[in-house]
């Protein structure tokens, strides 16, 4: 299983090493070539949206990328890969891939309670450990967008089809559990994939 991780900016050393030791293959997407590798899963990692959505169009891969998330492929996105999947906004003019049908606050916590730690059940999980740096959150989740997390009353883990969201940095804490979870997301595309493919070949197609 070979997962890229958008390494222009931010914290994407960390979730590459919890995928590794999970026993998936790393690459890092840096600049429009590394595309023509094939990968089965795509992390959006922490760091500043506005940087990073930047460089995807500059660099030359907004496009593709944006593709793939629209075809299906599983996506796990964390804080600043939230408000780039987010199809709005609520205090930003700002529209990255807009992929994700919820409205998304950036900075949500204020300078005050700009980094934190909890505690909070996790849907099919159980209780994970939570860290918010300058965090946003979801204001609001669309048809079709299953909650996955809250803290404080707030909507901090979403999913919608393949993508997952989240406001906080799962790759920070010890606790390995939400990237197997995308892991196991990954997976269950591929085999459908296969699935399909086998198919095609019974039918001619």
């Amino acid at each position: 299983m070979k997962i890229a991780v958008l390494a222009v900016q931010g914290a994407f050393i960390e979730h590459e090493k919890k995928l590794e030791k999970l026993g998936a293959q790393c690459i890092e997407l840096r600049k429009k070539e590394n595309l023509e590798e094939d990968f089965d899963g795509l992390v959006l990692p922490g760091g500043e949206s506005t940087v990073q959505g930047k460089l995807l169009k500059e660099l030359g891969m907004f496009d593709a990328l944006k593709e793939k998330i629209e075809a299906g492929m599983p996506v796990l996105a964390t804080c600043a890969g939230l408000i780039l999947l987010a199809k709005d906004l609520t205090n930003d003019d700002h529209r990255y891939f807009a992929t994700l049908p919820v409205s998304v606050r950036r900075n949500a916590y204020g300078r005050q309670l700009g980094s934190f730690h909890t505690t909070e059940e996790f849907e099919g999980i159980g209780k994970v450990p939570m860290t918010f740096i300058r965090a946003p959150f979801v204001e609001k989740a669309e048809e079709g967008v299953k909650v996955l997390a809250k803290a404080d009353g707030n909507i901090v883990a979403v999913q919608y089809k393949n993508q997952i969201g989240m406001s906080f940095h799962p790759e920070l804490d010890e606790d390995d559990r939400i990237h197997q979870l995308f892991l196991d997301t990954v997976k269950k595309n591929d085999e459908i994939k296969m699935g399909v493919c086998i198919c095609q070949k019974q039918n001619g197609i």
